[in-house]
């Protein structure tokens, strides 16, 4: 099953809000406004993180289906 991109969007929005809101994660906005290196690999990391979760739920749900 393919993952449709507003479901990658919703969780990594999710995900991301919760690293951005945790300051042992994110600290500080950046000297940027933002958009510096260091937000843009959470940007990345909370998409893996949402691709690799839907991942593993529709394995477990093709795996329960058998």
């Amino acid at each position: 099953m393919e993952l449709s991109n507003t479901e990658v969007k919703q969780f990594a929005t999710q995900i991301l809000s919760g690293m951005v809101a945790n300051p042992h994660v994110y600290p500080m906005v950046s000297d940027d406004l933002g958009r510096g290196p260091r937000e843009q690999d959470l940007i990345i990391a909370a998409i893996e993180m949402a691709e690799s979760l839907i991942n593993r739920v529709e394995h477990r749900n093709q795996q329960r289906d058998n």
